[in-house]
């Protein structure tokens, strides 16, 4: 059998205000930190070791990582940060609260940006801040691939590719990996994983801080999946 371990990171300062993060950089809260050493306790006292381990270029999920990899006493571990597994963008939305866009546009509005599978937010202006083109770390990046706002269905195009590419076929070798990653990218891993439809995943909510487990057989036809808990 092989497994595949996936934990979205520990509650975000936005996570906690209600807040669309999107690649907004904001750093978990004492909960979310809390979390994440939990989910590195739990990892260990269940046997699971690692050989290598993917985030996003968010230091909300690096950070996570680190600190379930400390509880792990894992912290030499190769890891390989992408942007490809960065959270959802929300394009115009993001560093709003869900308050705040409800009373501008209403409820049904604000649902269908946040839950419908193919309906983005409004789109970010090349020049305003917030457009990760104006953000160092995407500096090497090709700008035309860099969103300026993403539905779940875009966030699914840059994923899956990805994933097939980099990481099922090291899961189907025998590698063990671990990825610290975000609501909406993990939702994208669980659609092509587990063959989720569109309209099922509009009521798939991802828990932070839970280390979510996949097992496979021999020829990576999917076996369990299940959340470790206390």
């Amino acid at each position: 059998m092989k497994k595949l371990v996936i934990i979205r990171h520990g509650q975000s300062t936005f996570n906690k205000a209600k807040k669309f993060t999107g690649w907004t950089d904001v750093p978990l809260t004492e909960q979310g930190i809390a979390e994440a050493k939990n989910a590195g306790k739990l990892m260990k006292k269940n046997g699971f070791v690692f050989d290598v381990a993917y985030t996003s270029y968010i230091k909300r999920a690096i950070k996570t990582l680190h600190l379930a990899l400390e509880e792990m006493d894992a912290l030499w571990l190769p890891v390989i940060k992408d942007y490809r597994i960065n959270e959802r963008h929300y394009g115009a939305l993001q560093g709003f609260s869900h308050a705040e866009k409800i009373a501008e546009v209403g409820e049904d509005q604000v649902f269908t940006w946040r839950r419908s599978f193919d309906t983005p937010p409004p789109a970010l202006a090349e020049d305003d801040p917030r457009h990760p083109i104006n953000d160092p770390r995407y500096a090497k990046i090709d700008p035309k691939n860099l969103p300026a706002t993403e539905s779940l269905k875009d966030t699914v195009a840059r994923v899956k590719p990805y994933f097939e590419a980099e990481i099922l076929p090291k899961v189907a070798a025998g590698e063990r990996l671990i990825i610290s990653a975000h609501g909406n990218s993990i939702r994208a891993m669980v659609m092509f994983l587990e063959g989720v439809t569109p309209e099922e995943i509009r009521t798939v909510n991802i828990p932070t801080g839970v280390p979510l487990v996949y097992t496979f057989d021999d020829e990576m036809n999917l076996v369990s999946r299940s959340y470790l808990e206390e």
